[in-house]
């Protein structure tokens, strides 16, 4: 298995198969990993000089509302990033909020004088299974640690955010994924980053075979695994990223794309999981400065955008398979364990044929 190369789909990935194979955009985390505190952040930076300043055009779909994160709203009115994507467990929104309004004054002192106040941008998923959530791990300083830490090429699975994730009862987290299409000749990336924490062992697709029923019955051999096959209690978070040059209201349309990425490994979007994906375009900023406007490019026409809602589907699909299949088991509060995907007694020659 560890030579085995995932495939879902038929489209061709990107180089590193990777939301980074947009250019310009890094990944970057911070994961904490001792005793109770498994968690972390994770963060999605970006092509752009200073964020508040040359914003970048996004859009934001609610899939299921079961969610605390903060910053939807003015994304939904004004179509636009003004800060990095922050990813995190559910108690650390506002201290990660708060750190990154700390590093957008550094960087632009008027901000919330002269100039507008920022717009941070968290989002969450529940790690309390295998993370105390009561300790309040996370501060500012881990924040930070994952700028710092923002490259290319970075490690999926039980990483940053993802530490203390799970997906449908085995060990969930970071994945990602990437595809390449072509309209009217010209080459576009579209790439996906998921925090996977959502679904019950039952319910698992795999390349669109049904695993869950032995997958439970797997589990359930394995006596260090609790708490099987409740109600939905998590959640995902998707990033949609391209390089098209597309505006607010078309990228909306490719975030709600991801729901059928998401539906392809089983989800049903459960009463408990918070479904939130948020999609960006690198092809141009939009500056603060209302008297120094840029040019846009020309924008692609509505008709030919079907190949990009492919290539969102099949990044999604891909890299929540992907937050599974490179998850490492990690136990944490009060003992409580999740197995990874690649340890559980499957028989994976067959699945992965």
């Amino acid at each position: 298995m560890d030579n085995y190369k995932l495939h879902v789909g038929r489209l061709k990935p990107g180089p590193l198969n990777s939301i980074t194979d947009v250019a310009g955009i890094q990944v970057g985390h911070c994961t904490l990993s001792k005793g109770s505190i498994q968690t972390g952040v994770t963060v999605v930076l970006p092509p752009s000089p200073n964020l508040f300043q040359f914003k970048i055009p996004a859009a934001v779909s609610v899939i299921n509302g079961f969610g605390k994160s903060v910053g939807l709203i003015q994304i939904e009115e004004l179509g636009q990033l003004e800060t990095p994507i922050a990813l995190t467990n559910t108690f650390s929104v506002s201290d990660v909020a708060k750190a990154q309004i700390r590093q957008t004054l550094v960087h632009n002192p008027e901000c919330g004088r002269s100039l507008s106040t920022v717009n941070p941008l968290v989002l969450e998923c529940n790690d309390g299974y295998l993370n105390d959530l009561h300790a309040f791990a996370i501060n500012e300083t881990h924040y930070i640690a994952a700028i710092k830490d923002a490259q290319v090429v970075f490690e999926q699975g039980a990483v940053g955010a993802g530490r203390g994730m799970t997906s449908f009862g085995v060990k969930g987290g970071i994945g990602s994924a990437s595809r390449i299409i072509a309209i009217d000749n010209t080459k576009y990336t579209v790439g996906a980053l998921v925090l996977a924490n959502f679904g019950r062992s039952s319910q698992l697709l795999f390349r669109g075979n049904w695993i869950g029923k032995e997958l439970e019955k797997a589990i359930e051999r394995n006596k260090t695994t609790h708490e099987l096959d409740q109600n939905e209690k998590g959640s995902i978070i998707i990033i949609i990223a391209t390089d098209a040059p597309l505006e607010s209201r078309q990228l909306k349309r490719l975030s709600k794309r991801s729901s059928a990425g998401l539906a392809r490994t089983g989800s049903v979007y459960g009463h408990g999981s918070g479904d939130i994906a948020i999609a960006f375009s690198t092809a141009y900023t939009q500056t603060i400065d209302a008297q120094n406007q840029q040019s846009v490019p020309s924008f692609l026409h509505e008709t030919v955008l079907d190949p990009l809602f492919e290539a969102v589907v099949e990044s999604v699909e891909h890299a929540i398979l992907n937050a599974l299949w490179h998850a490492t088991t990690v136990t944490g509060r009060d003992g409580h364990e999740r197995i990874a995907l690649r340890d559980v007694d499957l028989n994976w020659e067959s699945i992965l044929r």
